[in-house]
C-alpha cells in the first residue's frame, strides 16, 4: 500500500487542515473495515441522512448512542448472558460491537428509533445563521472627483 506524505499540504492551505485530517485517517485505516453489524446510509433531504443498523436480538436498553464532537459512536452489549442453549446452527451474532461515524460539521443526531431488529439515527445538518452566506449592500458614494476635493479641502484646513 502506498503512503503520501501531506505536510506540503499543510504547509500551502489555510483552513483546509480538516480536509488533510479526513484524507489522512482513510489512508491510514485498515484495509479490513469490520462488517458486524450491517448498516444502510439513507440521505432523506438535501442536508439530512438516517443511518439503519441491523441490530436483531438486542434491545433498546442494550444499546447505547454518543455524539462527540465530529463522530458519533454506536455500542451494544447484551445486559445478561442468556441461559446455555445447544444450538444445532448459529447464524444470528448477538455478539457485542461498536461503529464509529465520522459526521461533517454541523451535523447532529435529530432522533434515534428501534424496531424491527433495526437502529434507525436520524442526522441533519444544520449550519449556524453567522456561517451562512449573507448579501452585503454597496454604499452608493459621492463621485470619486468630490471624495478628492473634500480631502483636498482637509489637506489645506490643517
Amino acid at each position: 500500500m502506498r503512503t503520501f506524505d501531506l505536510a506540503p499540504l499543510y504547509r500551502a492551505t489555510v483552513g483546509f487542515d480538516q480536509v488533510a485530517d479526513l484524507m489522512d485517517r482513510v489512508m491510514t485505516n485498515e484495509v479490513a473495515q469490520p462488517s458486524y453489524p450491517p448498516y444502510n446510509i439513507e440521505k432523506t433531504a438535501e442536508d439530512s441522512w438516517r443511518i439503519s443498523i441491523a441490530v436483531a436480538g438486542f434491545a433498546p436498553e442494550d444499546i447505547t448512542l454518543e455524539q462527540r464532537e465530529n463522530a458519533l459512536f454506536v455500542s451494544a452489549r447484551k445486559a445478561q448472558e442468556e441461559p446455555k442453549r445447544s444450538y444445532l446452527h448459529r447464524g444470528i451474532a448477538n455478539r457485542a460491537f461498536e461503529r464509529r461515524f465520522h459526521l461533517a460539521d454541523h451535523v447532529r443526531v435529530t432522533g434515534a428509533r428501534h424496531a424491527n431488529g433495526l437502529l434507525d439515527i436520524d442526522l441533519v445538518r444544520e449550519v449556524p445563521e453567522a456561517l451562512k452566506p449573507r448579501r452585503i449592500e454597496i454604499e452608493r458614494n459621492a463621485p470619486t472627483h468630490e471624495i478628492e476635493a473634500k480631502a483636498t479641502q482637509e489637506t489645506q484646513d490643517a
